[in-house]
């Protein structure tokens, strides 16, 4: 259950358009997580990493990581969104502090998108 498939990816700019156009976000000091619900029963991960953070074995790094972290804690996240993760900054966080950036990021996206339905 630990593998990251093709279905498990944002893969059309279409898909990065929708995420993007509900505006919904949190972030902390390591990355910033836009999401939407997807309808689809399971997470899928999307990847923005602008050249801001640096050259693209920075940004390609950066990318393994945020990947790697998603794999591992995807089981204790709640399905049924669209994420697109972006760094917040060219400092490099460890892996552990992803993984707890994203068990705490996501609840409270969840959340703010739940509120923003109420509105």
């Amino acid at each position: 259950m630990l593998t990251f498939g093709k279905q498990d990816r944002l893969r059309s700019p279409a898909d990065f358009k929708r995420v993007y156009e509900r505006k919904c976000s949190v972030s902390n000091s390591w990355l910033i997580v836009y999401g939407l619900g997807n309808g689809l029963g399971r997470l899928r991960l999307g990847l923005s990493v602008s050249r801001k953070i640096g050259n693209a074995v920075a940004r390609n790094r950066f990318k393994r990581l945020y990947r790697e972290a998603f794999r591992l804690t995807r089981a204790e996240l709640p399905t049924g969104l669209d994420l697109i993760l972006l760094p917040k900054s060219s400092r490099q966080p460890t892996l552990d502090q992803v993984c707890q950036s994203l068990r705490t990021l996501v609840p409270a996206l969840i959340r703010r998108l739940k509120s923003l339905e109420k509105k």
